[in-house]
């Protein structure tokens, strides 16, 4: 997966969690609809953010960034912040 992937995915779950918060604004969708889907969108941001680091970190360190692989979202949410 090139990086330029990576940021098409991203700003793709960017553009659906502004539709969402957009809907929920209007009354479109209920909250409790929209918080689930929210925190699947946060979860899955933060996946791909790390990938993207990861990809970047073992570029620069002069490995190969195809080796990287998306960490699971139980272990990337456990990031201290």
């Amino acid at each position: 997966m090139e990086d330029k992937t990576i940021l098409s995915e991203i700003h793709k779950l960017v553009e659906e969690e502004h539709r969402l918060r957009s809907q929920a604004q209007h009354g479109e969708i209920s909250s409790d609809d929209e918080r689930a889907r929210l925190r699947e969108l946060e979860e899955s941001l933060d996946q791909c953010w790390d990938l993207l680091r990861q990809r970047r970190a073992a570029r620069d360190a002069g490995q190969d960034p195809e080796a990287v692989r998306t960490r699971p979202k139980s272990e990337v949410e456990g990031y201290l912040q």
